[in-house]
Formats: structure tokens, C-alpha cells, sequence
């Protein structure tokens, strides 16, 4: 596998190499190689960025070993402006998780009507039953959820 990767790589070096034409000693590359040469240039020039941003970061942000009077208040979590009270652990009421998966469900739903509805006149009477027919099995799942009082919250 490797042997088959390198090997357009290696004949197109030695093809520049060992051209003729090129008497002034430098090396021409195939289109190959420059593609390839340009995105390792780009990469290391990504790799350097990352780097100096995060060496800038830490240079330049306040240490949070800091003593200071307010060390104390800094360290409390800070959540809309509300003081916290008593622990940061509690548990969450399992409709809220069946109404944003229903929530989910929906929003798929209308992932598939958007561009459905771009292209109705292809589909033309076809596409219009296949909506309907997924409509109709959400609409299914929705009144199962009425049904069920999900959508309850008392």
C-alpha cells in the first residue's frame, strides 16, 4: 500500500532530477508534488498559528494563582447572576429529555420538508404521497406523545 502511494512520488523526483532540460541545476516538480508541497506548507503554517496563539495566551493571561482579596469570590461559579446556593448536583426530571428528544424529531422532520418542497414539481404526485405518508407517521408519533401526556408539565 505504501509502495503504491510513494510510487508516483518517487518517479516524479527522479524524472525532475534526472531531466536534462533543467541545466541550471534547479529542480522542477510535477503537479503532483507542488499540490502536495502546498499542503504541507499550509498545514505547518496552521501549526505555527495554533502555536503562537497559545503561547500569546499564556503569556498574556492573569494567573489564577493570584492571592488578592476577592481570590474567594473569583473561584464561585457565576450563572445568571444568581448566587449559588447548596450543591451544584441535581437531577434533571426525565420529561425534559423526552421533550427535547421530541423537540429532535420535529426538527428532523423539517430537515426533509425543506428540500422536498424545493423540488415538488420533480417529484410531482410520487413525492407529494411520500410526504404525506411521513407526515402522517410524525402526526402518529405526536398524538402517541399527546396521548401519553408528555407534553404535560403538571
Amino acid at each position: 500500500m505504501l509502495a503504491a502511494i510513494s510510487a508516483p512520488f518517487s518517479q516524479a523526483v527522479s524524472q525532475a532530477v534526472a531531466d536534462p532540460a533543467t541545466s541550471s541545476g534547479a529542480v522542477e516538480y510535477s503537479d503532483f508534488v507542488r499540490q502536495y508541497l502546498t499542503v504541507a506548507i499550509f498545514s505547518g503554517l496552521a501549526l505555527a498559528m495554533v502555536a503562537l496563539m497559545l503561547g500569546m495566551g499564556a503569556m498574556l493571561r492573569p494567573s489564577s494563582g493570584r492571592k488578592g482579596d476577592f481570590q474567594s469570590q473569583k473561584q464561585i461559579v457565576y450563572e445568571s447572576g444568581v448566587d449559588p446556593v447548596g450543591l451544584g448536583w441535581t437531577q434533571t426530571q426525565v420529561r425534559y429529555y423526552v421533550f427535547a428528544l421530541l423537540f429532535v424529531l420535529f426538527d428532523v422532520e423539517a430537515v426533509f420538508i425543506f428540500p422536498w418542497a424545493t423540488r415538488l414539481e420533480a417529484y410531482s404526485w410520487f413525492g407529494l404521497v411520500e410526504m404525506a405518508i411521513f407526515i402522517f407517521l410524525l402526526l402518529l408519533g405526536l398524538v402517541y406523545a399527546i396521548r401519553k401526556k408528555v407534553l404535560q408539565w403538571l
